[in-house]
């Protein structure tokens, strides 16, 4: 018999008393989602997803303290969109992740986290923009921006067309989501004192409440990067966005404000590294 036969006596395979999972045609689980899919085939991919699980766990258990072996190159190099192993980063700065390792894999870490920061809510907080572009900016580049953030982001016009107040905060029984969800990153130059790294991610923008005139939507852009090796880490000197690539939505019918709100409100972010 073959391991894809299904096995018909109730006292187990071959009256051991064991069961047998039969092997999914291929298809089955990654094909038509209209297909009809049978209660031994949906078993046999939750067991997969378990054992790959557990294949996983094992094979990175051991000391959290050791790092990965070989070089970044190498490592990023097997695969383009695998994670690497490589200890993320331990210290903040004001919330933010600092002190990123001085090589490719560090620069794309601080470009992913630093990314999350300039697109997050508390850009609309004057005291906390100063605090994010101070943190992530090279000092000197700083120094120079945060006259021209405040410009942009203190402009009543702006924040009343978004439907904030003049702090920055969403009126009152209303959520203000500006959120940044990194999808990957690649390094498009680097040496020992400059990178430059494409972090493409999808965001979330926009006002959620039952009266707001600016629901949240969903929108994709890749922004570069440019990377300055300064003080003993990475700092944000430039950087050029652009729209895309956006996948094909799904047909999904959109969530009620409620659910959102509480869905901000209850599901923290990551610390990013590559």
């Amino acid at each position: 018999m073959s391991l894809g036969d299904d096995h018909e006596s109730s006292g187990g395979y071959a009256g051991t008393g064991q069961t047998r999972t039969r092997l999914p045609d291929p298809g089955d689980a990654f094909g038509d989602p209209r297909r009809r899919t049978s209660s031994r085939s949906l078993v046999t991919v939750v067991g997969v997803v378990v054992l790959l699980i557990a294949a996983i766990a094992f094979a990175n258990r051991g000391d959290g303290d050791t790092e990965s072996s070989g070089s970044d190159r190498d490592d990023a190099g097997s695969s383009a969109t695998a994670p690497t192993g490589q200890r993320p980063v331990k210290s903040k700065t004001d919330d933010i992740p600092t002190g990123y390792a001085h090589t490719e894999q560090g620069a794309q870490s601080a470009a992913t986290n630093y990314g999350i920061a300039l697109g997050s809510a508390d850009m609309y907080n004057l005291e906390k923009r100063h605090a994010i572009v101070n943190t992530v900016y090279a000092p000197d580049v700083a120094a120079a921006r945060l006259p021209e953030f405040d410009q942009v982001y203190s402009k009543e016009s702006f924040l009343e067309k978004l439907g904030l107040t003049k702090d920055g905060a969403a009126p009152s029984g209303q959520t203000f989501v500006s959120r940044v969800i990194p999808v990957g990153t690649k390094v498009t130059s680097y040496n020992d004192t400059s990178a430059s790294v494409a972090l493409w991610y999808t965001s979330l923008f926009g006002l959620s409440g039952e009266t707001s005139k600016n629901p949240v939507t969903e929108s994709w852009y890749t922004t570069t990067y440019q990377l300055k090796w300064v003080g003993g880490d990475w700092k944000v000197t430039d950087f050029t966005q652009k729209d895309g690539p956006v996948p094909v939505g799904r047909d999904q019918r959109a969530s009620t404000a409620e659910d959102m709100s509480k869905a901000v409100e209850e599901y923290g972010g990551f610390t990013y590294a590559r």
